[in-house]
């Protein structure tokens, strides 16, 4: 008897479609998949931050012709010497001088207040703590920087309180204090510090409440027990364990102070900070060159301060 041998025959697989072989290779590869999402932000930050970056270092090698006026597009130090003189190392260190009160106050201020909202705000106190900290940075800039001239000029709300006070003697006397002081706060250097204080706090704050929250409330409970009195507490378990917040904060309130030049030219003196000197030599002056310079200099001083951030684990309480 013929057995005739059954053959069996499996039907070829369909070719798979263009979209179905991409989403295979997608999760087959997910190196891909974020390439092909970060590759556009990528390439429009290299092309547009990066590229007005090199743009700006290139110009900063020019010089200007001192009869002519015109940039001489070869390659030259000179600009950069002349930071180095004393109109233009006085305006740094100003900048620099005024960055850094501003985060030490900003620090001293934002503390209390972020371990505060870290260890006994909760539920809706703890909102309305978030709506207290963001509210003043969802109005207008100008608007709290105009509303801060009318409160600290000479006809001010601020000086009506003090001479109501009889304090007014208190503060004519401190405006009379060389540096610090002039004519009116609107118009001295504490101004300057006070509405940079005011605008920058938040920056502070969060990034502080955020690294507080990350530290157990039984270390704190553990230093007690030891018998460490609160002041030892605070310098030895709290503050090292909140200093990478704090270090984070002040990235934000020492770098927006380093480059603002819209404060300084509302409140404070007619002496010019960094952010002030770029507009003046590239708007009025024309002097490119010396605004690209000038442009560098916080560029420089901020990559330092974010090394010694880094090394400090900043980056962890961002």
């Amino acid at each position: 008897m013929n057995h005739q041998a059954s053959t069996v025959t499996t039907p070829s697989a369909a070719p798979k479609g263009f979209l179905v072989s991409f989403s295979d290779l997608l999760w087959r590869k997910p190196s891909v998949l974020l390439a092909i999402l970060l590759g556009p932000p990528v390439l429009w930050l290299g092309v547009v931050y990066l590229g007005s970056l090199f743009a700006l270092l290139i110009q900063s090698f020019f010089s200007i012709d001192e009869f002519t006026g015109l940039i001489q597009y070869e390659f030259t130090l000179k600009t950069y010497g002349e930071l180095f003189s004393a109109a233009n190392l006085d305006i740094i260190v100003r900048t620099v001088s005024m960055a850094a009160f501003v985060t030490v106050g900003a620090a001293i201020i934002a503390f209390p207040v972020a371990y505060f909202a870290a260890r006994y705000a909760h539920g809706k106190w703890k909102a309305l703590f978030y709506l207290g900290v963001m509210l003043p940075l969802w109005s207008s800039y100008l608007v709290k920087v105009y509303a801060w001239k009318l409160i600290l000029a000479k006809e001010g709300i601020l000086n009506w309180l003090l001479t109501q006070l009889h304090l007014d003697a208190l503060l004519n006397a401190y405006l009379s204090i060389p540096i610090i002081g002039g004519n009116s706060l609107s118009v001295s250097y504490t101004g300057t510090f006070l509405v940079f204080l005011y605008v920058w706090l938040p920056f502070m704050i969060l990034p502080l409440q955020a690294s507080l929250e990350r530290v157990p409330s039984s270390m704190l409970e553990a230093s007690s027990d030891l018998g460490a009195k609160p002041l030892q507490t605070f310098r030895h378990v709290l503050l090292p364990l909140a200093l990478p917040g704090m270090v984070a904060g002040s990235i934000f309130t020492f770098s927006l102070t380093l480059g603002d030049y819209i404060i300084p030219q509302i409140i404070g003196s007619s002496r010019l900070f960094i952010g002030q000197a770029v507009y003046s030599h590239q708007g009025t002056a024309g002097n490119i060159p010396l605004a690209a310079a000038f442009s560098v200099v916080p560029i420089v001083i901020m990559g330092f301060y974010l090394m010694g951030a880094k090394r400090m684990g900043a980056f962890n309480a961002l």
